[in-house]
């Protein structure tokens, strides 16, 4: 275990599957301790029950502002600070625009960027107060390029993309960090995957990531030395050609 992120208090959101829940096993095995936020109360119990630390599970729609100041309270109330947010819930609607259900676009922003903007802003103050803080989005490799099958899912990534860099300038004099991991094909639910040999198979062809992949580098990115951001990191699976 690496001591960097002993009893740091993380914030995940989207933490009972998929990424979500790889990072909050990831960095509870560094010593961290958890607040795992997530629709699931009964998923996010059983993700909480099964770290190696503390964990908090808050069962939460953040598509509600209400909401998410209720999850930083929550956190807050019981660890008295957040350490590191972990914005990384999100939907996924791919097609073609002239077929599409705008009120689900509006379900998919609600979660893949208002929710996000409204997490980090309900931490910072407390973070600019400490000067200290590290912020690290969940964004994907459609933030870095608009592709054709998923437009709307493109637009709320760009979205993140710009808001993680106008947001790291604001903030870096206050000595916190802000940056984005950007992942390729995962074999989540997110994508439809569930069968443990589909996964297999398709990691075996270097056609997908893992959870864990993604988890992996979302550690060593938050435990650079305090003079380091990695802006962006960019995470594709050998053999996805975008």
């Amino acid at each position: 275990m690496r001591t960097e992120l002993k009893n740091k208090i993380v914030l995940v959101t989207g933490g009972s599957s998929g990424i979500g829940r790889a990072m909050a096993r990831a960095v509870a095995e560094e010593g961290a301790k958890l607040v795992l936020v997530g629709r699931s109360a009964e998923r996010l119990q059983a993700v909480a029950s099964n770290l190696p630390t503390e964990a908090l599970p808050i069962a939460a729609d953040l598509t509600k502002p209400a909401e998410v100041d209720r999850v930083v309270a929550e956190a807050r109330a019981r660890f008295g600070r957040i350490d590191i947010l972990l914005p990384n819930a999100g939907l996924y609607i791919p097609g073609d625009v002239a077929e599409g259900d705008p009120d689900a676009w509006d379900e998919l922003l609600a979660v893949n960027v208002n929710s996000v903007f409204r997490l980090v802003r309900a931490v910072l103050p407390e973070m600019i107060e400490r000067k200290d803080g590290h912020i690290l989005i969940t964004s994907s490799i459609s933030g870095h390029q608009a592709i054709q099958w998923e437009p709307i899912y493109s637009a709320s990534k760009h979205a993140i993309q710009s808001f993680v860099h106008g947001l790291r300038r604001q903030v870096a004099p206050q000595g916190i960090r802000v940056g984005a991991v950007a992942p390729g094909i995962v074999l989540n639910e997110l994508w439809g995957y569930k069968d443990p040999a589909a996964i297999d198979a398709k990691v075996e062809s270097r056609e997908g990531l893992r959870s864990e992949d993604v988890a992996d580098a979302v550690v060593f990115m938050l435990t650079r030395p305090a003079n380091v951001t990695i802006r962006d990191l960019v995470i594709l699976p050998q053999n996805q050609d975008l």
